[in-house]
């Protein structure tokens, strides 16, 4: 694939990923004012991080693909959307650290501010 197939087909991708997470957003978190819901239900019930919550779902798309790669063509989810998921797991994990970041500087500060200027 030459680059610039790619890079028209990786703007095409991160929609893809955009409207997967739209998507699961309204289906799994149910809320607008938590993006990270259903990982905090799901970490409460089992008395985990809400990150390692995170990775039981990932792992099983990654479990999924690996199981394509072995061969295993017949799935109930097509391969490109168990890519796509794991994407969007690997991005909301992004999030949750970054997060996580930040809060940890804020407590940091005295005042409760926060001078990171890069976001």
């Amino acid at each position: 694939m030459k680059t610039l197939h790619f890079n028209s087909y990786f703007d095409y991708m991160i929609n893809e990923i955009k409207e997967t997470r739209d998507d699961g957003q309204l289906e799994y978190a149910r809320t607008d004012n938590n993006v990270f819901a259903n990982f905090d239900r799901i970490a409460d019930c089992l008395t985990i991080s809400r990150e390692k919550a995170l990775m039981v779902y990932l792992l099983k798309h990654i479990d999924g693909i690996n199981s394509y790669l072995d061969g295993h063509k017949s799935q109930r989810e097509d391969v490109s959307g168990r890519i796509k998921d794991a994407i969007v797991y690997l991005f909301l994990l992004w999030a949750m650290v970054d997060g996580q970041k930040e809060l940890d500087q804020l407590k940091e500060r005295p005042n409760g501010t926060s001078t990171n200027n890069n976001k």
